[in-house]
């Protein structure tokens, strides 16, 4: 039997100006709830999938030119990521395969080991900012297609890793796409999933909607092609896309480019949900993961493709007269969780990590 979780009413419209918090309730489980949504969390180090390229002036000290070697890696390196990446070449094929290494030999310390719980809240707490997957009917029954399938909408988890957020989003109802640029990393995924479904409780919808479905693709994420025939209606576009320890996985230098690529996945009433991990490391110390903050995501999305100009400390420097390009994205709430990972949290419980929502 399906658990439903009501929304609750929330204090606060959307903020055109995000300058003030809404915080999320915390959205209390039910004891009985599926097994998926108890699985532990577990180490917290970043990150997902990397791709690599020349860095601005801020991060230049870091930039290398020496190719990965694909040993198995010094797990006993406590700065195993940062070193790794330190010594990659500059190509995206030299990251893939960095990241494809360590996932081959059984080392993903980045790995949450359960859903986003501030997702989860989100997507309960506030279908103002993000519809529902599937619309109903007066009588709550799932909209349907004329072939008698239910209408649902689509979503992209990109450096979905072992799948956690894909599933997640699948519960809720959407049809959703698991997108990793590691082969190994996606038939850790598959397996995940297998073994919560098989799992006693299984996997469950949240509330009256329908199971979505998931796939699962090995591409770079910045390629052209592999979003061919996906999203809405086999356009390349997708109706809402999460994005959580993967900006903070790239270099500098790209993240006009994933700005760009995120503008382009975008369907037009979509949203980009961005959890922005990791909050309060110093924005010019060396990555994965790279330190980010809200003015950060702001400067990207705001001019996709351009790349924002930084203090020596890594702080953007604010271009107020320069108007937003084609493309932009608009950020219409800006969010404190009340719940997440253990890796966005201080010591006293409290959530560092913001969360925020975009749309064009």
């Amino acid at each position: 039997m399906a658990r439903h979780f009501a929304p609750r009413p929330h204090q606060n419209s959307l903020q055109t100006i995000p300058d003030k918090l809404d915080t999320i309730q915390a959205l209390s489980l039910h004891p009985d709830q599926s097994f998926f949504f108890f699985f532990l969390q577990s180490s917290p180090n970043p990150l997902y999938s990397s791709l690599n390229s020349s860095v601005p002036s801020a991060f230049s000290k870091y930039c290398t030119s020496c190719s990965i070697t694909m040993a198995a890696p010094d797990t006993s390196n406590p700065n195993i990521l940062r070193d790794t990446f330190a010594a990659a070449s500059h190509t995206s094929q030299d990251q893939a395969s960095a990241w494809d290494n360590l996932y081959r030999n059984d080392f993903h310390p980045w790995d949450r080991g359960g859903p986003s719980l501030a997702l989860a809240d989100l997507l309960t707490e506030r279908p103002d900012l993000i519809a529902p997957a599937q619309d109903v009917d007066r009588r709550g029954n799932p909209l349907r297609d004329a072939t008698g399938a239910v209408v649902r909408r689509t979503a992209l988890v990109p450096g979905c890793g072992r799948g956690h957020d894909v599933l997640l989003l699948k519960t809720f109802g959407y049809d959703v796409v698991g997108l990793d640029s590691s082969a190994d990393g996606i038939r850790r995924a598959k397996e995940n999933v297998a073994a919560l479904e098989a799992a006693p409780g299984g996997v469950e919808p949240q509330g009256n909607v329908q199971l979505g479905q998931e796939s699962w693709v090995v591409a770079d994420f910045f390629a052209q092609d592999w979003s061919n025939g996906l999203g809405t209606d086999g356009s390349g576009k997708f109706d809402l896309i999460y994005d959580y320890t993967f900006l903070c996985a790239l270099p500098p230098k790209l993240r006009p480019q994933w700005a760009k690529r995120m503008s382009e996945l975008i369907s037009h009433d979509g949203r980009l949900v961005c959890l922005e991990f990791p909050s309060g490391k110093p924005l010019s110390e060396m990555g994965p993961p790279w330190g980010v903050n809200p003015e950060v995501y702001e400067a990207l999305l705001s001019h996709p493709g351009h790349e924002p100009r930084y203090n020596d400390d890594g702080t953007v420097i604010e271009t107020h007269d320069i108007k937003p390009t084609d493309g932009a994205l608009h950020r219409i709430s800006l969010v404190k969780p009340q719940r997440t990972h253990k890796a966005g949290m201080n010591e006293d419980g409290s959530v560092r990590d913001f969360i925020s929502v975009w749309s064009l």
